[in-house]
């Protein structure tokens, strides 16, 4: 999940320019909240693709795809 797939967005839908960055993180840590309760295991933390635009700032949070297929059978989360 270290980099965007070919189908993924290489414009910012914001500014409309193609200076992106990428990385990945945990989504939660011991001094902030966990923002993606209920999808990870025991021995497993979610972790999320980050995508920032260096022009515009907008920045994108994509959860794995394991934390995803969770999401149905979690009691956290409601689909809308």
């Amino acid at each position: 999940m270290s980099e965007l797939k070919s189908s993924d967005p290489q414009i910012c839908p914001e500014c409309g320019r193609q200076n992106l960055y990428q990385t990945t993180t945990a989504s939660a840590g011991i001094h902030g909240p966990v923002l993606l309760p209920r999808l990870g295991t025991l021995f497993h933390i979610p972790v999320f693709e980050v995508v920032v635009c260096a022009d515009c700032g907008l920045t994108r949070f994509y959860a794995e795809p394991s934390a995803r297929a969770r999401l149905a059978e979690s009691g956290r989360w409601r689909r809308r």
